[in-house]
């Protein structure tokens, strides 16, 4: 398991994540842009008339577990780089190819309470990415881990929002 990265001096902190995944960039470009792909492993379905510079994205939770978050496409350059905003933060995705496999790396812009919390998702989240299966209290230690790395730069961590 690859561990968050905290970078800090922008305007807001970014949690960077960087994987090595054994399947071509194409591949992975679909994982990140196809709903049937996506909900394998990203945290919400994400609805979209097109995957285009400026579109509208809506991020729905499934059961309801959240309130429904809306987007907007920032970048889009198939399979290189997709860039999208996820309700107040920035997801970034970056695809290079490497050796047969896919150089990700994964960027999230966000409010300085949230890393944390933040963090431990997309650990889970890029788990799943790969194929792998989870423990379910996994996010748990993952959360105490990051509040640790985490709150002396960035001061608390907030865990896991109210449930609507």
């Amino acid at each position: 398991m690859n561990d968050a990265t905290l970078v800090t001096g922008g305007a807001r902190p970014v949690i960077r994540f960087e994987r090595h995944l054994n399947r071509p960039p194409a591949a992975v470009w679909r994982a990140l842009t196809d709903p049937d792909e996506l909900r394998a492993w990203f945290p919400c379905d994400i609805v979209t008339d097109s995957w285009k510079v400026g579109a509208s994205l809506r991020f729905v939770f499934r059961a309801g577990e959240w309130h429904d978050l809306a987007g907007i496409v920032l970048e889009y350059d198939e399979p290189k780089t997709l860039a999208f905003t996820w309700g107040d933060e920035t997801l970034r995705f970056e695809l290079t190819d490497d050796g047969g496999g896919t150089r990700l790396v994964l960027t999230d812009e966000l409010d300085a309470p949230i890393a944390a919390r933040n963090a431990a998702g997309w650990v889970v989240c890029l788990e799943h990415l790969e194929g792998r299966t989870t423990a379910e209290d996994l996010w748990k230690g993952l959360f105490a881990h990051y509040s640790g790395e985490f709150s002396p730069e960035l001061g608390p961590q907030e865990g896991p929002p109210e449930r609507p």
